[in-house]
């Protein structure tokens, strides 16, 4: 795929999963009972926190969320939304995952393959997708004075390094950039949709931390 395209791809499905992250964001607000402006900014740090660190860390500087302005109208716009029609969007809780999940898929495949574009191994790209994909919900759950969810036996960043490690993988093939990124995509949303279909939990510790 020539270079404009991919990177126009990729700016595509960028937008996409900053909009599922900034409506999660904007609803942990309205739940806290918090205000728009508390709206707006857990809606823009959960839409942006992750691909602002991964820009900063592989020297994609400005980073895209200062250097094109469509990376800061989407989160805004999803929080204004949300913050809006919070009581029809709170009762709507399995389509929010839902989104939320579709956003840590498409997150943890656009920034390994960023991560790449800019030069970076297969390892250190894998976990460059898994920053983007974790890091925006981390810094949210830390504002909102929760400990971060992927602490508390969710099964959420694996999926996100598992998918970010296929496209990283078959990125070093001949197969097309849609394809390699469609692998890493349904890899994360698989894992992470059977483990909240299952229950599926991550290792906890057992027994009293105190001798």
């Amino acid at each position: 795929m020539p270079p404009q395209e991919l990177a126009t791809t990729l700016v595509v499905l960028d937008l996409v999963g900053i909009f599922a992250f900034a409506v999660s964001g904007a609803l942990v607000a309205a739940r806290k009972h918090l205000d728009l402006f508390a709206a707006l900014v857990l809606a823009t740090v959960t839409g942006l926190g992750g691909g602002f660190v991964r820009d900063v860390l592989i020297g994609a500087t400005p980073p895209a969320a200062l250097a094109d302005w469509r990376y800061l109208l989407v989160p805004v716009a999803a929080g204004l939304l949300t913050f809006v029609f919070h009581p029809t969007v709170g009762r709507l809780e399995r389509i929010v995952t839902i989104f939320d999940a579709f956003g840590l898929a498409l997150f943890c495949v656009t920034g390994a393959l960023k991560a790449v574009s800019y030069g970076l191994g297969p390892v250190p790209a894998a976990l460059m997708g898994l920053v983007t994909a974790v890091g925006g919900g981390m810094m949210r759950d830390v504002l909102a004075g929760r400990v971060p969810v992927i602490f508390e036996g969710v099964l959420y960043a694996t999926p996100a390094l598992a998918g970010a490690i296929v496209a990283v993988l078959l990125d070093r093939t001949d197969l097309d950039l849609l394809v390699v990124a469609g692998a890493g995509f349904g890899t994360a949303l698989a894992w992470r949709g059977l483990a909240l279909v299952r229950g599926w939990q991550a290792p906890m510790p057992r027994g009293p931390a105190n001798v």
